[in-house]
């Protein structure tokens, strides 16, 4: 159980790779606190664990509800050991968008809604004499390429390596590693409301348009969220501990550093 006793905060973990990494660190006997936007699907991980997580239902991007969310998981599990800053929103923008361009809301949820809930963390905490502790920030594969009519999604995510970079530097005299993952393609909700996005735009079939995205990995395939969550539980484990400032791809070939 290598990560037994120690308290862990995941956002976004109702669904998809959040839900994935819950299981996981559930499964290394982790003491879990889950946010997210629904409190109904965050019930529906805790149901699927065997620990007994705390949760809180919250709109990252809001300071006040962040810090208030932090401070009460602590109350209930103590300080923490890290930060699994998985929360966000996808999907395309545009000026010509007739409800609106979501410019500002994918940045106000993907980027100033991580650094909020990175800086909550931070102030809570274990004693650095328990060892590293650790914030891994979930980006994407969009960070590295552009998109177009992507615009809000692609600058939201890279902007978060920067800003890996910069608090990584920052905290490491303290002994806190600061990491990000960009996954590609996943096999999540999200991930195919991109595939029939692309269907639409184009007139085809969900499957022509899932064909034509995997024949741009050369591996051939979508990755499954258990797999991201894997790499997370390397990054909070002794095995990583000199690593910080990182940005991990696991695309399946899709974009190589």
């Amino acid at each position: 159980m290598p990560l037994s006793n120690r308290h862990f905060v995941i956002t976004g973990a109702g669904t998809g790779i959040g839900r994935a990494i819950a299981h996981r660190l559930d499964a290394g006997g982790a003491r879990l606190s889950l946010f997210g936007r629904r409190l109904s699907a965050l019930e529906e991980t805790a149901e699927s664990l065997t620990g007994t997580p705390h949760m809180a239902s919250l709109d990252i991007a809001n300071r006040q509800h962040v810090q208030t969310a932090f401070a009460e998981a602590v109350r209930v599990h103590g300080a923490l050991n890290g930060l699994i800053a998985n929360a966000g929103v996808g999907g395309s923008n545009s000026p010509e968008d007739p409800d609106g361009d979501r410019f500002d809301e994918l940045i106000d949820i993907n980027l100033r809604g991580t650094y909020h809930s990175l800086r909550a963390a931070q102030a809570n905490l274990a004693s650095s004499d328990l060892g590293p502790r650790h914030m891994v920030v979930i980006s994407s594969i969009l960070a590295r390429i552009g998109v177009p009519g992507y615009s809000g999604y692609c600058a939201s995510k890279t902007a978060l390596l920067g800003l890996v970079r910069s608090m990584a530097m920052e905290l490491a005299p303290e002994k806190i590693l600061v990491n990000a993952i960009c996954p590609g393609w996943v096999n999540t909700e999200m991930a195919w409301d991109g595939i029939d996005g692309m269907a639409g735009a184009l007139g085809i079939e969900r499957e022509e348009a899932h064909t034509m995205a995997m024949n741009d990995v050369p591996t051939g395939r979508m990755g499954e969220p258990k797999e991201v969550a894997g790499l997370v539980a390397y990054l909070l484990s002794e095995d990583a501990n000199g690593t910080t400032g990182s940005a991990i791809d696991i695309n399946g070939g899709a974009y190589m550093a």
